[in-house]
């Protein structure tokens, strides 16, 4: 009876996902939110739910969630894309992530909770949500603008910053504090992070080889069973199972199998992200929002504005026009798995509790306003655009009295010399009269 319980306990919760979902859909909003507030309203800290559930009982479905979303993440990135135009992808994504990072860790360490906390805060602040950035840029159907390009590019260059920065933050996490442990580990999690690229960018026609089965079952299996094996691979090499996940995702993309994957992950992907968000909602626990409301609020504000200029950047650089910056501002505003992912990390490295609902309360804001923001961008720039031009004509009238008089005391100087001139002529005429007489 108790399992039977638990069952219909986790029904209900996915049902109200879906209901959620549907309303959020309406108004434009993406899931991740959704599953957060689900988990949120479940959750034993708040009493909202009716029913007791605990999170521990989805907490490897979660891990599964996590490791599916990096995997679809590395399967998706585009390696012609990033190495064909790689100077200009580097100036452009990496701009963004240092204004982002850089502000971003001196806001960490502004608000006092720790180095390692900082890191994770200037972490958070970084990086889009490429999963979000991907589904808006579909679902407002702007895959043919002439900034999009350069919008994924950010991301894919966002995605490389990801793999690298989590393991580096592993290995500050891990709590090591002396110097050759810590080289040790930073030089392993090169070394595999360089191997994998190595066999993503050269050693796809080999790995084709393993997936050479007309069965679908046991090619699901397969190429999951990489997922979950290679995971565990970064565990245990210290640079996270995520970071394992994303890898082995980049070199199984590099097949010519790389569609037929995508078409099974990604349903596989949206059905296990939900439980790992919702199991997020679950751990938060919203009497701690007010002890991280004005920090959250300082930095959605600090995004925002950093936003605004690293867009405009970015655009400028690629020589769109002041439309494209605003495109590109709203859309790269979201937030979402990135920070929830370092938050879990800094959990269970036991940093300051307040990270958790920091992460949880940000993510939420900023996954809620950055849809609602790119949908109206269009509609910003151009009242922008139009406000240029009106400003313009309001500054020519009101140096419009000035203009007509200086022209009336232009007439009135001329008149007067015509008249100077005109009496001097008929003196000369009367002088030359007299002469003749």
């Amino acid at each position: 009876m108790h399992l039977g319980a638990d069952l219909i306990v986790l029904g209900i919760l996915l049902l109200v996902a879906y209901v959620l979902g549907r309303l959020g859909r309406l108004v434009g909003l993406p899931a991740i939110p959704i599953y957060m507030i689900v988990g949120l309203l479940a959750s034993p800290h708040t009493g909202w739910f009716p029913l007791n559930f605990d999170s521990s009982y989805i907490e490897l479905i979660a891990i599964f969630g996590l490791i599916l979303l990096l995997f679809t993440l590395g399967l998706e990135f585009d390696q012609d894309e990033f190495f064909g135009n790689f100077g200009k992808l580097i100036v452009s994504g990496g701009s963004y992530i240092l204004l982002n990072m850089g502000v971003g860790l001196a806001f960490g360490f502004w608000v006092g909770w720790g180095t390692r906390e900082a890191l994770i805060i200037a972490g958070m602040t970084a990086t889009s949500s490429s999963a979000i950035v991907t589904k808006l840029l579909i679902e407002l159907r702007r895959l043919a603008n002439r900034e999009t390009p350069m919008i994924l590019g950010v991301t894919v260059v966002e995605d490389i910053f990801i793999a690298i920065y989590l393991a580096i933050v592993s290995v500050v996490l891990s709590g090591e504090t002396d110097f050759w442990p810590v080289v040790g580990k930073l030089t392993v999690a090169f070394v595999f992070l360089v191997v994998m690229f190595a066999l993503a960018r050269f050693g796809g026609r080999f790995v084709s080889r393993l997936f050479r089965t007309k069965d679908d079952e046991l090619f699901t299996i397969l190429f999951f069973g990489f997922a979950v094996l290679f995971a565990g691979v970064g565990e245990v090499l210290g640079v996270t199972d995520a970071i394992g996940a994303f890898l082995i995702g980049l070199v199984l993309g590099a097949t010519r199998f790389r569609n037929k994957i995508e078409h099974i992950a990604i349903p596989l992907r949206d059905l296990f992200a939900a439980f790992f968000f919702l199991n997020f909602g679950l751990a938060l626990n919203p009497g701690l929002f007010p002890s991280v409301l004005v920090p959250v609020l300082l930095a959605v504000l600090m995004t925002i504005v950093l936003n605004i200029a690293a867009g405009q950047f970015v655009a400028w650089i690629n020589g769109m026009g002041v439309q494209g910056g605003i495109n590109t501002t709203a859309i790269l505003q979201n937030r979402g798995e990135f920070a929830l992912i370092l938050a879990t990390l800094s959990l269970s490295a036991g940093l300051d509790a307040r990270i958790q609902p920091f992460a949880g309360l940000y993510v939420l804001i900023m996954a809620v306003a950055g849809p609602i923001l790119a949908a109206n961008s269009e509609r910003i720039g151009a009242m922008i655009l139009r406000a240029g031009p009106r400003r313009r004509r309001e500054r020519k009238k009101r140096h419009a009295p000035m203009i007509d008089e200086e022209i009336a005391l232009v007439d009135a100087a001329t008149a007067d010399v015509d008249r100077m001139v005109e009496q001097a002529m008929l003196q000369q005429d009367a002088g030359g009269e007299r002469e003749r007489d």
